[in-house]
């Protein structure tokens, strides 16, 4: 076996024996959902979690894939099985459903389509690219290009749609090696970067943006359920730029990060007390109790691998 395996509308395929027709509409109109986990070594972690919002999302855009949850569960499961054997020492993967809603009918109105497309996949962690930045910590900055508002599209709903957070991520990445965009909403308080979700500290207290304004990840659901039972306090509410800029410090979550701490806001450092600050220490300590593996370590012998 040497190459990685991907269901694909009912078969188990190797990649380079799937196609996507370009008249798909997740191709041409983004009309598409999608869920992403991370494995740890091996076993894919909150699975039933992730599906679960697979499955808000696929009803708020009206999208049938044609199998259950637990169906979709089963050949997720079996989709990391089958390519357990291509993960190297110390490697972990990125398990992502996507689920559109067809191909568009030639001759048809816009609005049609045939089934849904339904795509299983896996791919290595970006480990050794990240780890710098696990360990450095991230230096988050504002674009200019502000989050979709819950108005226009429902962020709840985990789209193909990621243009908007895409350019706003292009617009900052040459701005430090560790560059991560962090958008404002459109009425100007904190919202999200791409796949990821923002925690601010102040007086060892966290803040971070409402879930109406932002995708609530699964990583900050995790983080939430870990605050409490650390007894730290967490309010989500709105955080203005200054707020954010005179934080005591402040972290990232993402499935593939986990639990990320920043070193800079719209360069202004956090980094007083060291990076990771104590608060962000004591929950990323907290999330690996809680996944039963040390991710931190991971990352960070991806360095000298």
């Amino acid at each position: 076996m040497t190459e990685r395996i991907v269901y694909f509308n009912g078969e188990f395929l190797p990649e380079s024996m799937v196609c996507i027709s370009f008249r798909d509409r997740g191709f041409n109109l983004g009309d598409a959902v999608f869920d992403a986990e991370r494995t740890f070594a091996g076993k894919i972690f909150r699975l039933s979690a992730h599906i679960d919002r697979l499955y808000r999302s696929l009803e708020m855009v009206s999208i049938d894939p044609g199998l259950t949850p637990h169906e979709m569960k089963d050949i997720t499961q079996e989709v990391v099985a089958r390519n357990l054997p291509l993960l190297g020492p110390g490697e972990d993967y990125w398990v992502m459903q996507r689920v559109t809603r067809g191909l568009n009918v030639v001759g048809g109105e816009l609005w049609q389509s045939t089934g849904p497309t339904v795509i299983v996949e896996c791919t290595p962690l970006p480990l050794r690219a990240r780890a710098p930045m696990l360990r450095d910590g991230l230096d988050v900055f504002t674009p200019s290009l502000r989050r979709v508002p819950p108005e226009s599209l429902d962020p709840n709903i985990k789209s193909h749609n990621y243009l908007n957070l895409v350019m706003a991520d292009l617009e900052v990445r040459d701005r430090s090696s560790h560059a991560w965009a962090v958008l404002l909403d459109t009425r100007g308080y904190v919202s999200e970067g791409i796949g990821s979700n923002v925690f601010f500290v102040k007086n060892g207290e966290i803040l971070t943006p409402n879930a109406k304004f932002v995708l609530p990840g699964v990583s900050r659901a995790v983080v939430l359920e870990l605050a409490a039972g650390e007894g730290i306090r967490v309010h989500e509410t709105d955080i203005s730029p200054e707020q954010a800029r005179h934080a005591d410090e402040a972290f990232i979550t993402s499935t593939s990060f986990c639990v990320c701490p920043v070193r800079s806001y719209d360069g202004v450092s956090l980094d007083g007390d060291g990076i990771p600050g104590p608060v962000t220490r004591q929950l990323s300590d907290a999330f690996s109790r809680e996944a039963g593996f040390d991710f931190v370590g991971q990352y960070l012998d991806a360095l000298s691998a």
